[in-house]
This record gives C-alpha cells, sequence and structure tokens, in this order.
C-alpha cells in the first residue's frame, strides 16, 4: 500500500539543506503540507538566513504542493510557539513532527568550552524538547501524532571530539522511549532515525568516493515509514547508503550476590558471568529492570513472591 499525507500538515525542522531538506521534498511529494523551518545558520549555528528554507518551500509550490517557511530557532521556545501556531493558523492541524535541526561544534572534551558544549544540547536536545512540547497538546487533543527525533550513532557508540554531540543524541533516545509511553493512549507514536548520510554535517569526515553513497534521499524511506499511520513506536531505525536496520538496547540476564557477599571484589570474580550475552533482551520500560532484579534475588534468596 502506498503510504500518504494527504490532507496532513508536517514540521520538519533544519530542512533547508541535506537530510531535512530531503525529508521535506517526499513528504510533500506524498501530498502534505510542509513547514519548511531552518534558521539558515553556519554548522556550528551561527549567522541566519530565510533564503534557503524560502527556495525549498518555491520548489515545492513550484511542485504544485503547499509549503511555508519558518525561520524559528528551536532553541527558543517562543519562536518555536509562533511557528506551531503560524501552522495551525493556515492549515488547522498538525499530524507530524521531525526534529531535524542540528549543529556541530567539535573539539576533544579537554579543549571544549562549556558554552560548546551548551550550545549543542540546546539545538538538539532542547531544540527538539520546544518543538515537540509546542504539538504535543494539539497531538493529544486530536488523539493522533507522529514524532521523530533524530539521533546518531555517534550518541549509541561514541565518537572522539564528539561529547557535546553524543550527549544531545543519547539524550534524544531516552526522550524518545518516555514520549512513545505517554503518547500510546494518544495515538501519539514516537520513534528516532540514526542517519548517515553526505551532508554539510558529515562532509570532513566521509572519503569523497564514498559520498555519492550516502545520499540524502537513502534516508528518508525510514522518516517516512515512521511517520505512516502504520508506524511502530519506540523504535531506533538505522539508516544510509540503503540500508535499514534497527537499534536495540539490550540487558544481560546478569548475576545476583546473597547479602554476605556484596561487595566489589565478588563483582569484579563475577565480571564475566554479567558479561556473558546469553539470554540478553530488551526491556520495554524502566520498571521492567527493577522488576528482573528483584525477582533474581528473590530466586537467589529463597524468598516467595507474592
Amino acid at each position: 500500500m502506498t503510504i500518504r499525507f494527504d490532507d496532513q500538515v508536517v514540521i520538519v525542522t533544519g530542512s533547508a539543506n541535506g537530510l531535512g531538506k530531503s525529508h521535506v521534498l517526499e513528504f510533500a511529494r506524498r501530498g502534505a503540507r510542509v513547514v519548511v523551518n531552518d534558521l539558515g545558520g553556519a554548522r556550528d549555528g551561527s549567522g541566519g538566513s530565510s533564503k534557503a528554507a524560502q527556495a525549498v518551500v518555491e520548489e515545492i509550490v513550484g511542485s504544485g504542493g503547499e509549503a511555508i517557511a519558518n525561520a524559528a530557532n528551536v532553541a527558543e521556545y517562543d519562536q518555536v510557539e509562533a511557528m506551531v501556531g503560524q501552522a495551525i493558523d493556515k492549515w488547522g492541524r498538525i499530524d507530524v513532527l521531525v526534529n531535524n535541526a542540528g549543529i556541530l561544534r567539535d573539539k576533544t572534551f579537554a579543549k571544549m568550552d562549556l558554552a560548546d558544549f551548551q550550545m549543542v544540547m540546546d539545538v538538539h536536545l532542547k531544540g527538539s524538547v520546544n518543538c515537540t512540547k509546542a504539538v504535543w497538546e494539539h497531538m493529544r487533543e486530536r488523539q493522533y501524532g507522529r514524532i521523530v527525533m533524530t539521533t546518531s550513532s555517534t550518541g549509541l557508540y561514541g565518537n572522539f571530539g564528539q561529547s557535546n554531540y553524543a550527549a544531545a543524541k543519547m539524550a534524544l533516545v531516552g526522550l524518545m522511549n518516555t514520549l512513545g509511553l505517554e503518547g500510546h493512549k494518544y495515538g501519539i507514536r514516537v520513534n528516532a532515525l540514526s542517519p548517515i548520510a553526505a551532508t554539510r554535517m558529515t562532509e570532513d569526515v566521509i572519503p569523497e568516493n564514498l559520498l555519492a553513497l550516502l545520499r540524502p534521499e537513502a534516508v528518508t524511506p525510514a522518516v517516512i515509514f515512521m511517520c505512516s499511520e502504520d508506524a511502530p513506536s519506540r523504535q531506533i531505525i538505522a539508516a544510509g547508503a540503503g540500508g535499514f536496520a534497527k537499534v536495540t538496547i539490550q540487558e544481560t540476564p546478569g548475576i545476583f550476590l546473597k547479602p554476605d557477599s556484596l561487595d566489589a571484589e565478588n563483582v569484579a570474580a563475577g565480571w564475566d558471568k554479567i558479561a556473558e550475552t546469553e539470554g540478553m533482551r530488551e526491556l520495554q520500560f524502566g520498571g521492567e529492570q527493577t522488576e528482573k532484579f528483584l525477582a533474581g534475588a528473590a530466586r537467589t534468596l529463597g524468598i516467595k513472591l507474592e
């Protein structure tokens, strides 16, 4: 079945270039009315211009679609709230939010100013929080919403010189997991994209002969799927170069120590068993870990659970 967004309103942040532009053009091609949000700043977040966003709007309108440009700074809630209000005033609804806006300020942690750490957190994490908060009540009232956070392999696995970026991107996974739980009964599904693509954010770190494989358009199908009516929720999808994979965070069965052996030495002695991956599983919510540990402790101590 073809995935369509006819009559739906979609906001994509950071959508004047790269991944965001690819996303917003595809949403428009599939019938959505789109808000092309972009501050128009440089890769490090400095400066600003609405020209690039307006050019994308003109491209969409020229192809028969509906779009408006918005230069809200996602790190400023009042600007985000005004953007959401503009979309609702014009089209009466918001169905989809893709949090894509981002900047880079790379340095090793030892050399990084805390201002650069904070700036990256403000755009990636606070920006996603601001945009999500601004649409959340509207989606709850309408009993429908699709939200995508943009995480990164840097957040999931780490990357030298990107402590600020990694911290923000992993925080978005926690946000996605919790909002997916809270939004479930309201028809709001929240997922995360972990993309790899040739954009101005990655042009310095990917060999030139491989950049052609990493077209942003090869990532966008995952976003379209995560925003469709039949989308899953609370999933991390990695995408790039035509590849798509599910990312999971899993926990080993571990070991349980009796009260008379509860010390660091026995943790060290049992480390190989603690780290053994057989029987590892993906937990579905934080309380499940508590349940697992209490059940394991009860078995170890011979306590019968009521």
